[in-house]
């Protein structure tokens, strides 16, 4: 499991930010509650079950997330999928829990739109927290297992073998063996999100990574890097030294 997401202190965030909105759903009293009963009642009946709500659901994103990061499931096809199976128990426990605050409700909503409402409440959780809670843990749950950041910006049908960054204007396009794509942001920052990968700035407008070179193409005096997938990296004078001290280029001064 991310670490970022299981710790204690992230537990005691997300319940009590799900308790916050339980207390908020009380006082607007959603679904009718509102005419159900006093404030009290109603604030300790929306708590109770976004509290659980955000534990049942929870739980189950830490679990299923690093299982869908592995195979490489986007969030959009696993998350309601998510929601959708974990409202059931949701909805038998809620239903229990309002009818033990108000008996008549057997009678006044039915169970197809009591797990309606609960789908309801749990793409709240899901679109409203724990997407942006899981985005933000991203970054560091690759960095503590060592990977480049980097990675995080590539798509599945992509792979994670970075060929070379490649300066476009105001974007990057991130080269890798199945194709590429472009990533708004400076080559600066790009190549800070590489990490351990061995790599160097060859170009003002490219950094290649060593495990990527082929070979060196000499056109009179200019100097291109041949790299995997057939792409070739100019390089320019300011780096020449540096990569023959690399061993990239051939020294033969």
């Amino acid at each position: 499991m991310p670490e970022g997401l299981n710790t204690p202190r992230a537990w005691a965030v997300d319940l009590a930010a799900c308790a916050a909105t339980g207390v908020v759903l009380g006082v607007v009293g959603p679904f009718g509650s509102f005419f159900n009963d006093v404030l009290p009642v109603r604030i300790l009946y929306w708590t109770l079950v976004f509290v659980m709500s955000g534990a049942v659901f929870g739980a189950a994103i830490r679990w299923l997330w690093p299982h869908a990061r592995r195979v490489r499931l986007p969030l959009w096809l696993w998350l309601p999928v998510l929601v959708g199976v974990g409202s059931l128990p949701l909805t038998v426990v809620s239903r229990l829990i309002a009818m033990g605050f108000w008996p008549g409700i057997r009678h006044a909503v039915g169970w197809v739109e009591w797990y309606g409402q609960s789908v309801l409440i749990g793409l709240i959780y899901v679109g409203l927290y724990a997407v942006l809670r899981m985005r933000m843990a991203a970054p560091a749950a690759l960095e503590d297992k060592g990977e480049p950041v980097i990675l995080r910006r590539l798509p599945g049908r992509l792979g994670r073998d970075v060929i070379c960054l490649q300066m476009e204007d105001h974007y990057v396009r991130l080269h890798t063996a199945e194709g590429s794509t472009l990533v708004l942001m400076p080559l600066g920052k790009a190549m800070a999100e590489v990490g351990d990968l061995e790599g160097m700035q060859v170009h003002r407008s490219w950094w290649v990574a060593r495990r990527a070179v082929e070979g060196v193409v000499e056109d009179g005096r200019n100097l291109r890097l041949k790299l995997k997938a057939g792409l070739e990296a100019p390089v320019s004078r300011a780096h020449v030294a540096r990569l023959k001290a690399a061993g990239w280029l051939p020294d033969r001064d």
